[in-house]
């Protein structure tokens, strides 16, 4: 066959293409001379005789697998489907695709307008069997090599990572060296952030808490300065992502990973798109060597972190909602007995709220809610509960707890140490720069004097913020008395700088669950405690009556007012309430009308001149009604002429109204001139009058 037969005139007077790939960045920058002989094509195309050359090379970096897009076939394409090629030269069948589809698809098109494919090998025309079945052959090939090579340097891969040889990279507080492998980064500063962020974690149980609690204390975390790589990095303040980086990272517990992410692959306008980095379950990671390095944490502490990062991830089935604060100390704890949902809270009445628990059976499945009761008492009954449990123990959790306060202050201490020494370090070097700075070359003079005084004011920060760290502990009283705590923990719990995020906390420390049930008929709410450590107890707690309200007055304050209704006036017993430190049902301060109210609704009857119905008088009433001092009265009591009675003595008097008419006590009060006396049997007068023949 001439090449007449294979290039008629009607195709050379059509396009050449000369399609110019390579798979990826790498080989456009190092594969130098493929590229070349890639573009030395338009000279064979001329020797061909064709007249117009055009040359596609958008595809550089590409891959031909199938999985990128590639403008420039795409564009080769549509050239053909616009019948305007007349060739398609290539280097071999693995520049123009990897892929079956492609491959078939471009013969397809080629076939219709009698374009040929050129190679160094030939002139082939699709149109004829024998050279479509080369070229289909050429292209089968040219996929099998690709899975070939990818299955040859997989294989090598995971044969490499199961011996914990391969170096892939590492997460921040680790870097491979050349003789010892896999070890810890040598930057101190850098280790003990990170050993901090567990031990934050540690202790509070949250990610966000840890989270919050390094942020408050001002910790800083390295950051790329590019952005990807810590080639160089910069100290800024820490964020959520560095946390839950490191806390779900296994390397930090001294196993070696490999292939505990996976790629999926999704067809999206008619083409396949793979991404990257999706997790894996635990059970499938390809490579799991434990005590492979050096750890920050070891291989038991690291599942226990799993757990809980899975129980703090409120919403799904089987999770326990992690104390982040809130009006009520059980959320997230409480499960219904009869459904097995947890139950939700809800929100009653003005500022403060009352907190309901509910079970939201109903939005499911639309029957009636299995149970419905309010927070207050639960709350109450759990709390009481929990200070009898830990009441044994108290000393020794004291003692611990003051342990770890001790321990936390020295890591934050430990942390701005580290940061003080690098920031002297840093300070030093910007001064050596600066000092062999020529000072004629102003322009950098400036800048590096300019770098050095910054370097000087992180060294002033970092040490301003270690001596105010410092301060406390050669202040001894600074210290929480931990012991004198443990010795009334009940005043610990309710004490006004306790907040209810450590509350519950507290409780999500030594309770796993609580079944909540709700008795109709006793009016009763059934707490099953499932504590840690597999021990169970019941708690029972009644459901107030119909119209019974949360806001009453305290069984407390009700004592006082009986054991002194019957010896004080109400504004002497409100007083004595306000100096306890009691409050009434609303939570105000007491006075005479409130102490008067609460008498009247439980039946505590005063001392009798108390209460103003005209029977009883004080003595003030007594002396006002008859238009004489007090003094007169206390007088008549004195001497037995006015009757008065008390409760207990120096009580205040009570005197009968019916009294102050007798005829004893108007003829006293009457008397002006003289003193008022009782005529007594026996006395001799000192004064004679005339009458009686006395002196004239």
């Amino acid at each position: 066959m001439t090449d007449a037969d294979l290039l008629p005139a009607v195709v050379l007077k059509r396009k050449a293409v000369v399609y110019v790939r390579q798979s990826t960045q790498a080989q456009v920058q190092m594969n130098l001379e493929s590229q070349r002989r890639q573009y030395d094509l338009v000279d064979e195309a001329k020797r061909l005789g064709f007249r117009n050359i055009e040359v596609i090379d958008d595809d550089l970096g590409r891959s031909a697998s199938g999985t990128v897009a590639r403008p420039g076939f795409e564009r080769l394409v549509a050239w053909l489907c616009a019948g305007e090629v007349g060739a398609v030269l290539c280097l071999d069948a693995s520049r123009l695709a990897r892929n079956g589809r492609d491959w078939h698809h471009l013969l397809e098109l080629c076939g219709l307008v009698q374009a040929r494919v050129i190679d160094p090998d030939g002139v082939y025309d699709p149109c004829r069997a024998n050279d479509r079945l080369l070229l289909g052959m050429k292209g089968n090939i040219s996929e099998f090599e690709l899975s070939i090579l990818r299955s040859r340097m997989l294989d090598a891969v995971r044969a490499k990572a199961r011996r914990g040889e391969l170096r892939i990279s590492v997460p921040v507080g680790y870097i491979w060296h050349r003789e010892l492998g896999l070890d810890f980064d040598p930057d101190k500063r850098l280790q003990q952030v990170i050993r901090l962020i567990f031990a934050r974690f540690r202790e509070l149980g949250s990610a966000r808490q840890a989270f919050l609690a390094l942020r408050a204390d001002g910790i800083h975390f390295p950051r790329p300065s590019d952005g990807r790589t810590l080639v160089s990095f910069d100290w800024t303040l820490i964020r959520y992502r560095n946390v839950i980086a490191i806390l779900k990272n296994p390397f930090y517990a001294g196993a070696y990973v490999y292939g505990k992410s996976e790629k999926r692959t999704v067809i999206r306008d008619g083409r396949a798109h793979r991404t990257y980095g999706h997790g894996k379950p635990f059970d499938t990671w390809e490579v799991l060597i434990n005590d492979h390095h050096q750890g920050y944490i070891d291989w038991e502490e690291f599942e226990r972190n799993q757990k809980q990062l899975a129980a703090n991830a409120y919403s799904k089935t089987g999770d326990v909602k992690s104390g982040r604060g809130g009006p009520a100390l059980l959320a997230g704890l409480l499960t219904c007995a009869r459904c097995g949902r947890r139950l939700s809270i809800a929100y009653r009445g003005h500022a403060p709220r009352q907190t309901v628990y509910r079970c939201n059976s109903m939005d499911l499945t639309g029957a009636a809610r299995c149970m419905t009761f309010g927070g207050s008492r639960a709350d109450a009954a759990i709390a009481k509960e929990l200070v009898r449990a830990v009441q044994p123990m108290a000393i020794e959790a004291a003692l611990e707890a003051e342990r770890e306060h001790m321990q936390t202050l020295n890591e934050q201490r430990r942390v701005v140490e580290l940061e003080l020494q690098q920031a002297r370090y840093e300070a030093t070097l910007a001064e050596r720069r600066y000092a062999a700075c020529d000072p004629e070359n102003r322009l950098i003079a400036a800048q590096l004097e300019k770098s050095w005084e910054s370097a000087l004011h992180r060294v002033q920060a970092c040490q301003t913020r270690l001596d105010a760290m410092c301060a406390p502990l050669s202040d001894s009283p600074a210290v929480p008395d931990f012991t004198g705590l443990a010795e009334d923990l009940e005043a610990a719990w309710n004490a006004p700088g306790v907040t209810m995020r450590a509350r519950q906390q507290l409780v999500r420390a030594l309770i796993t669950d609580i079944i909540a049930d709700v008795d109709e008929k006793a009016r009763e709410v059934i707490l099953t405690i499932h504590w840690q450590g597999g021990q169970h107890s019941e708690l029972r707690v009644r459901k107030p009556n119909s119209g019974e309200h949360g806001r009453r007055t305290t069984e407390e304050a009700l004592a006082v007012i009986r054991s002194m209704s019957c010896r004080w006036s109400d504004q002497d017993i409100a007083a004595s309430l306000n100096r306890m430190g009691m409050r009434t049902g609303q939570g105000l301060t007491w006075n005479a009308n409130r102490v008067s109210s609460v008498r009247r609704e439980n039946g505590i009857h005063a001392y009798r001149s108390a209460e103003k119905n005209g029977e009883w008088l004080t003595l003030s009433e007594a002396a006002k009604l008859v238009g004489v001092t007090n003094h007169v009265i206390r007088r008549l009591i004195k001497e037995r002429i006015l009757h008065a009675e008390q409760v207990v003595p120096d009580a205040p008097y009570q005197i009968r109204a019916s009294d102050m008419q007798s005829e004893a006590v108007t003829a006293a009060i009457a008397r002006k001139h003289r003193p008022c006396r009782v005529n007594a049997d026996g006395q001799l007068p000192i004064f004679i009058s005339a009458l009686e023949g006395g002196a004239q």
